[in-house]
């Protein structure tokens, strides 16, 4: 299915793997912290990083843990092309982020210092603690269209009867489906009616 046009007002924004490339922060902190230097970003073909990836679960478990309570310190940084995107939507709509982490502060924090162009009035963050949670808080915020690189709450998303955007990353490729799919922020940008 292709991604057709957005309006702003209705559109929402998970945060990690569409907005903050938190795979390659993952993997900076396996480096330096854990000496693991044979883990690329395309091997992480599973959201489930205990699935696919070669390191044992307790390191996995810190390394997210570390992620989640110090973005900062952590070195998150954005994805490609997000920060100019945002900033753009921006200022035809406020910003909605849901994210399923189950602490607000560090990440909304991260947030408002990354789009530091838009004014704090204009972000919202939602923090759920979890996946299924997502698709109640989409409907009571009134956000037709979400983008989310976790597939299965997409799929939750699509069969709540509104319309979910997957982010391209390679842990969301392996499922065959029909939802929209995007490969960057040029071309979210490029379906939002900013006028």
């Amino acid at each position: 299915m292709k991604l057709t046009r957005l309006i702003p007002e209705e559109t929402g924004f998970d945060i990690d793997g569409v907005v903050a490339d938190t795979m390659a922060s993952f993997i900076g902190i396996a480096k330096k912290d854990y000496g693991i230097h044979n883990i690329v970003k395309e091997q992480i073909t599973s959201y489930w990083l205990e699935e696919c990836l070669p390191i044992p679960d307790e390191i996995i478990g810190k390394i997210i843990e570390k992620i989640l309570n110090d973005p900062f310190g952590t070195g998150l940084e954005p994805i490609s092309g997000a920060v100019d995107a945002l900033t753009e939507i921006s200022k035809a709509a406020p910003l909605t982020f849901v994210t399923a982490r189950p602490l607000k502060a560090p990440i909304e924090k991260w947030i408002h210092t990354t789009l530091h162009k838009v004014p704090s009035s204009r972000i919202r963050v939602i923090a759920t603690g979890e996946h299924s949670a997502k698709v109640s808080v989409l409907q009571e915020n009134g956000i037709m269209n979400f983008v989310e690189d976790h597939l299965a709450t997409c799929v939750q998303i699509h069969e709540a009867g509104m319309n979910a955007i997957v982010y391209d990353q390679p842990w969301n490729r392996k499922d065959t489906h029909d939802l929209p799919r995007t490969g960057s922020w040029k071309e979210l940008l490029s379906k939002m009616e900013l006028s």
